[in-house]
């Protein structure tokens, strides 16, 4: 039975279908970040594309994740068929918005006739002169007939490869944010220093607890007119300040659950009644506190990815010259190659279907698919073949990669108007 919004609901517009829905859930206490969570056990996953690989981000991620359905797969109906799986009978799609940049036209030669390809039109992809924002219709699993079960998203230490834990130590330490550790109850950033203020460990009874409420003080770190510039010497109370805790609360729920170090939803129940208000006369606003706790996310976890970055690499040289001899002997691309071209690093992390590949472009993190038929895989098998270093000079790294100064303070006395705090 579908749980989505119903025919009159599609005629809204979605920021206010997802408006209502949350408003109805924080009063009920059942909004995604009210949820608690163990560490390692996560109340639930972020919604994905099993097919793509891809994670729904922004008002799409929180629209999917309020519907109702335990599975966080998602996918379009033409997606499943193309599996052999079946849509249920009298099941209700669920919308998604995206900004679209391009399209596929019909390729055609100096005559204006179309040119074909195996019998076919060929297509190529053009870039249209606006973007534009336009919607697609997909599928919970939990409404599919012949798809797989879903195993558990919990991972073990072994399948991470590392502890959660020491994971968001060492995010901390490649962002080196100034941070300050003293006896409270309360934890805070205060932008007028750039400083997060924390309890002492020892206050705190878990350790997921305590690293729980720094990814939230981080989340708002980001706001420095030096990194986003969210406009933050908002006084407490006010409707500015509540705003950015959503997008804080937003962004530390995902980073949470990307990270498995559990959730305390109790050191934020003082803000529900607030956003219950913006949300009721500001529908749009989840919109743009979705959108901006993404933008949180993406910030902080560029810092792994640099970190993660130069691991790779370093190991990928090591390898160089077992690499190189598959290369020449290989036409085309595997799932072991890195391959440095045009001043970026391309890593093959999957093989799909129908010839294509799940390509990470290792400077951004950004994720996209391949086909053969694209004109930069054949760049790509190109240098490959060329044996190009896999060494990435610290110069062609954009700015936001580069190892930023250490720079630790530690200040004392009393917070200032405009802090974001957390009272334990």
């Amino acid at each position: 039975m579908s749980k989505q919004a119903n025919v009159k609901d599609g005629l809204k517009a979605l920021h206010v279908q997802v408006a209502e829905k949350l408003i109805e859930q924080l009063k009920a206490g059942t909004a995604p970040w009210q949820k608690p969570w163990k560490a390692g056990q996560p109340a639930f996953e972020m919604p994905f594309n099993p097919l793509s690989g891809t994670r729904y981000k922004g008002i799409n991620a929180i629209s999917l994740l309020i519907s109702g359905y335990n599975d966080p797969r998602w996918m379009t109906f033409k997606q499943a068929s193309a599996e052999n799986w079946k849509i249920r009978k009298g099941e209700k799609s669920s919308i998604i918005q995206y900004v679209k940049l391009s399209e596929l036209v019909t390729k055609r030669d100096e005559q204006g006739k179309p040119v074909l390809e195996d019998g076919k039109e060929a297509k190529v992809l053009v870039k249209l002169e606006k973007p534009i924002i336009t919607s697609a219709r997909v599928f919970n699993a939990e409404q599919i007939e012949g798809i797989p079960e879903r195993k558990s998203g919990v991972r073990t230490e072994e399948e991470q490869g590392w502890n959660p834990i020491e994971r968001v130590e060492n995010l901390v330490q490649a962002a080196s944010p100034k941070l300050h550790h003293r006896e409270g109850d309360r934890a805070f950033y205060t932008p007028l220093i750039d400083t997060i203020i924390m309890p002492l460990r020892s206050q705190f009874d878990t350790g997921d607890k305590y690293y729980a409420t720094l990814l939230h003080e981080l989340a708002h770190w980001t706001g420095h007119p030096e990194r986003l510039d969210r406009g933050l010497i908002n006084k407490f109370g006010t409707e500015l300040y509540a705003r950015e805790e959503l997008r804080a609360e937003i962004a530390s729920m995902i980073l949470g659950q990307e990270m498995q170090i559990g959730h305390d939803p109790g050191q934020h129940a003082a803000y529900v009644q607030d956003w219950v208000k913006i949300l009721t006369n500001h529908p749009y606003e989840i919109h743009a506190a979705a959108s901006d706790a993404e933008k949180m996310v993406s910030y902080l976890l560029a810092f792994e990815r640099k970190r993660n970055l130069t691991e790779v690499l370093a190991t990928e040289q090591q390898m160089q010259a077992s690499i190189r001899h598959t290369a020449s002997k290989t036409a085309g691309l595997g799932i072991t190659d890195v391959i440095c071209y045009n001043e970026k690093v391309y890593k093959v992390a999957s093989l799909l279907k129908g010839s294509r590949f799940r390509m990470e472009e290792l400077t951004t993190g950004q994720e996209f698919v391949l086909a053969k038929t694209d004109g930069l895989y054949q760049s790509l098998v190109q240098a490959k073949t060329d044996n190009h270093p896999l060494a990435l000079e610290r110069s062609m790294l954009p700015q936001q990669y580069r190892k930023p100064e250490e720079n630790f303070m530690q200040v004392s006395g009393q917070t200032e108007p405009g802090n974001y705090s957390m009272k334990r």
